[in-house]
């Protein structure tokens, strides 16, 4: 079997083109791909401390710093710090980072639909099935 036939090479290929065609689509709202994982986040439980964000999306803290950076410089989000502990911080959302979320959630369905538009309803549902084990299996 060649490596370009292994399931882990065509969904190394898949993730990367579908990496780029997010990144692509999220410049459209002035955000980058990464930034709507955080933002996702944050919708989810506000307030949350730099670490935690960074562990919830299986990224370095380095990496996570950088994206919460340029989300502070575009006023999506501020960095508090705790009142008990100056040493630790928490990344709360802004009223533009809340009004973003409808614009968020038209460009993933389009995104999604996109991604997708080859596939039967039936193939879409078996890999909403099956994705969800392989991120289980793989972090």
């Amino acid at each position: 079997m060649s490596i370009e036939n292994t399931v882990s090479y065509l969904l190394a290929k898949a993730g990367t083109a579908h990496r780029n065609l997010i990144e692509k689509r999220a410049q459209e709202i002035g955000l980058h791909g990464g930034q709507i994982f955080v933002l996702v986040e944050l919708w989810k439980t506000d307030g949350l401390r730099q670490i935690d964000l960074a562990s919830r999306l299986n990224l370095s803290a380095a990496t996570v710093n950088r994206t919460i950076g340029g989300l502070i410089g575009n006023d999506f989000v501020t960095r508090q710090n705790f009142e008990n502990d100056a040493r630790s911080t928490r990344i709360c959302l802004t009223k533009k980072g809340i009004e973003i979320r409808p614009h968020v959630e038209a460009l993933w369905k389009a995104i999604d639909m996109e991604a997708t538009g080859g596939l039967t309803d039936a193939e879409v549902t078996m890999l909403g099935q099956i994705l969800p084990r392989l991120v289980v299996e793989i972090v």
